[in-house]
């Protein structure tokens, strides 16, 4: 309950500040289920696009988050927990195989409570802005869980804060929800690698069609 009011009051806080500051256009927030389990598969660009989907998608959505973002120091260290915890992030170790199936345990848990939770299947932010070749956690996940994937494409959000910078700065924000993708051909085969390669590269097509990004390694 305290975390749940936490949620709206941050909400209340972030959500203005955000639009003052990055003037947000946003396109098919309608597409996103309002009930049940659900992946939203973006493209990453910033740090910020772990704040800017969530602040702006029309219910709740999780997302991990390194765990340095929960334990630095410092005026900034504590806004960056501050802002994380409000906006429902938990905290994942990204050092060896063994953390990489504890974060997709941690998500995998809350689709099973029927969540909304964000993933980047291309594991990490681009530093040249172009899509990479998705990873097929995102196809684990929505097979195992058998839930919809929303695809979603941000813009501009490395210009409200580039990689390595150290504060964002106003810039403007463009993100866009696609349609929800469902894979019924590969129900129930979560565990062969060419059916998550399937699902994983119908995801990074539908992201690359929303993003127009030049495509990296596929």
């Amino acid at each position: 309950m305290v975390r749940r009011v936490f949620y709206f009051l941050a909400r209340f806080v972030l959500r203005p500040l955000f639009i003052l500051t990055c003037r947000p256009t946003v396109v098919g927030a309608e597409r996103v289920p309002r009930t049940g389990p659900v992946l939203l598969a973006s493209n990453h660009l910033s740090f910020i696009d772990s704040i800017a989907i969530p602040l702006m998608a029309p219910r709740k959505v999780g997302y991990l988050a390194k765990a340095e973002y929960f334990t630095g120091t410092g005026i900034k260290g504590w806004l960056t927990k501050t802002v994380f915890t409000a906006l429902g992030a938990r905290p994942v170790e990204r050092d060896s195989q063994r953390a990489a199936q504890a974060a997709l345990d941690t998500v995998l848990h809350a689709l099973n409570e029927g969540e909304a939770f964000g993933i980047y299947p291309e594991g990490t932010r681009s530093r040249d802005g172009k899509l990479a070749r998705g990873k097929t956690g995102v196809a684990w996940l929505a097979l195992t869980a058998d839930c919809p994937v929303v695809p979603v494409a941000v813009h501009g959000t490395d210009r409200v804060q580039p990689v390595d910078a150290p504060w964002p700065r106003p810039a403007k924000v463009h993100i866009t929800f696609g349609e929800p993708l469902t894979f019924p051909e590969q129900r129930g085969q979560a565990r062969r690698g060419p059916a998550r390669r399937v699902v994983t590269d119908r995801v990074m097509e539908a992201i690359h069609g929303l993003s127009g990004q030049e495509k990296s390694g596929w």
